[in-house]
């Protein structure tokens, strides 16, 4: 009995030596960036916790910030100013006027932009941008009705954000520290600098009397406020992070970083 057993041993040993030899003949299928093994390649630190990975990623996400304190508060004012008196003026605006009135305001107001776009374009040395921003101050000008209309856009030139803070950050100024802004939100010191300069810029330029008239009618600064708040889509909570001040702080930098890039 024991030689049996010995015997049907042998050959089912003689059976899977047989499979194994059939499948060394075969193509090996390699994965497309030859990455088998990974584990192997990979370096993890074994002490590696939860804590230390989140610590990590605020590292990551750091900004110059020496006005963290002050900045934040500012941020929660924003928030709250946002949420209880900015969104409902936005909401009540938008329903009692029709979509087609808020498109012309934000036209016309998308119109008195460009004349600080332009200036900001000559100022880096953008020739094409700056063509195309002319292009479009005569097109929505006299076409487009003083703005309320941007034919500009439907035949193929499409509007160009440029500011001072951009022209200064090409010029090589950094963007210096961190700055929460009331109501205007995330900037820095150059940004804040600019900020300045473009208003001194339209007011004085004047376009379309808009500035002078608006000395007399400050109801146009506040309509052009309420606009700038309806074209934008960020709403504070959005992110559903207790981390919201420092993802908007990095991204707001890192979003300058590629405009001054273009």
């Amino acid at each position: 009995m024991a030689k049996y057993l010995l015997l049907l041993a042998a050959l089912m040993c003689a059976g899977v030596a047989n499979a194994d030899n059939s499948k060394a003949h075969e193509p090996v299928k390699v994965d497309a960036d030859g990455f088998k093994e990974p584990l192997t390649k990979l370096k993890f630190n074994p002490g590696l916790d939860q804590r230390e990975f989140e610590r990590s990623s605020l590292t990551a996400l750091n900004v110059y910030d020496p006005l963290e304190s002050w900045n934040r508060r500012v941020y929660h004012f924003n928030y709250r100013f946002d949420q209880w008196v900015f969104l409902p003026v936005v909401d009540g605006y938008r329903y009692v006027t029709p979509s087609f009135l808020r498109t012309g305001v934000s036209n016309f107001f998308n119109n008195l932009g460009d004349v600080p776009n332009l200036l900001n374009s000559l100022l880096q040395f953008k020739g094409h941008r700056s063509l195309e921003t002319t292009g479009r101050l005569l097109l929505n000008t006299t076409i487009g009705v003083a703005g309320l209309w941007d034919p500009a856009t439907a035949m193929g030139l499409p509007r160009q954000s440029e500011d001072f803070g951009q022209t200064l950050g090409f010029y090589g100024v950094p963007g210096g520290a961190y700055l929460v802004l009331p109501i205007f939100g995330p900037s820095n010191l150059r940004d804040t600098t600019g900020l300045i300069v473009d208003y001194g810029a339209e007011t004085e330029i004047n376009f379309l009397n808009v500035s002078k008239v608006s000395e007399n009618h400050p109801e146009i600064w506040a309509l052009r406020a309420v606009d700038k708040r309806y074209q934008t889509s960020f709403r504070y909570g959005q992110m559903n992070s207790p981390f919201e001040y420092e993802k908007v702080r990095y991204i707001y930098t890192e979003s300058r970083k590629l405009q001054i890039a273009e």
